[in-house]
């Protein structure tokens, strides 16, 4: 019964991490590009590229950004369970051969 609990708690937090992380990516990118944005000559760039990152977002979200980035982290998380699943798989099937 441990292994399985083991297995669940693996599993939500592999869920959560993998939900999480593309929000951390894009928000950090964002985040940076509005610091880069402050040095001289550099504002039109990082607006530039910070408009094609929202266009991006918005291909996956049916026009709305934010909607695109959660289709973003709910198939990264799709992902990350389907990988955590396999890996529990693989080391079952190790453990038993060996």
């Amino acid at each position: 019964m441990t292994i399985f609990i083991n297995f669940l708690r693996s599993l939500l937090l592999t869920i959560i991490f993998s939900f999480v992380a593309p929000m951390l990516i894009v928000g950090g990118g964002l985040f940076l590009l509005s610091l880069i944005g402050h040095f001289p000559g550099l504002q039109e760039l990082t607006e530039a590229i910070a408009i094609q990152i929202m266009h991006f977002l918005a291909t996956f979200g049916s026009g709305t950004p934010l909607r695109g980035l959660f289709v973003i982290s709910l198939t990264w998380s799709f992902v990350g369970a389907l990988f955590d699943m396999y890996a529990y798989y693989r080391c079952q099937i190790l453990r038993i051969d060996s």
